[in-house]
């Protein structure tokens, strides 16, 4: 679990450096001189990123042409930062084949669940920690991913609200899986349907669908192997042991 742990902060620190690099791509096209914003312009994230790795500076950008030197400086913060999402995309991919594996190794039954991914998972897990036992109950495993119901009536008003606390990973994950299976799950579909005609809202439906979801995801966590094989678990020659 500690491993979990620490891939996903190193994780999460990657995507938000990838993230930042493609808003400033973004950024950069907006200001870029005119005949390299409309190459660039209405282009997917995808392909700004290929056109922009793919940028070969033939002036310098110290060029004392009044034109040729901020081009060629676009052009090179436009590269330097394609690249820099290229590499931290490959990051981010090697890091998920890591918690791949250690998702596997410690809840099998929980990777097997359908619409369960290597994050949904891996947030579950660290959310849980190494003893899922000391969870008494489905309820206590509910407060806390912060879906746990909290009254919020009023006079002749009888509803609960969403609840602010608990673990914001673990909330998200659960969120997560509720939109997928609005999606894809007939039976959640319904729900949604049935529960619509009574008058909830859809923040209201996806709060009774996250604390159905819950109990099955503790169901399923209580039932799970918490300790790791005993031989170290490997992902590319890496020793997930050290």
């Amino acid at each position: 679990m500690e491993g979990i742990r620490t891939l996903r902060l190193a994780r999460r620190s990657a995507v938000k450096a990838r993230t930042q690099a493609a808003n400033q791509l973004h950024a950069l096209v907006v200001t870029a001189p005119d005949a390299l914003r409309a190459r660039l312009t209405g282009l997917p994230l995808s392909g700004l990123v290929a056109a922009a790795a793919r940028f070969q500076l033939r002036r310098p950008v110290t060029s004392k042409t009044s034109e040729a030197a901020p081009l060629a400086a676009t052009k090179l913060a436009l590269r330097s930062l394609a690249r820099r999402y290229r590499h931290l995309t490959a990051e981010v991919e090697a890091l998920d084949a890591h918690l791949a594996k250690l998702a596997a190794a410690a809840a099998p039954e929980l990777v097997a669940v359908k619409g369960v991914g290597t994050e949904t998972a891996t947030a579950l897990l660290a959310a849980v920690g190494d003893n899922p036992e000391r969870l008494r109950s489905e309820a206590a495993f509910a407060r806390l991913c912060g879906v746990a119901p909290l009254p919020a009536s009023s006079g002749k008003t009888t509803r609960y609200r969403l609840s602010r606390g608990g673990n914001r990973d673990a909330n998200r994950a659960l969120y997560l899986l509720a939109l997928g299976r609005l999606s894809w799950d007939p039976r959640s579909r319904a729900y949604a349907a049935r529960r619509t005609a009574e008058g909830l809202s859809t923040p209201e439906i996806l709060r009774c669908l996250k604390r159905s979801i819950a109990r099955e995801v503790y169901r399923v966590l209580v039932r799970a192997p918490t300790t790791p094989p005993a031989t170290p678990a490997s992902v590319s020659g890496v020793s997930l042991a050290t």
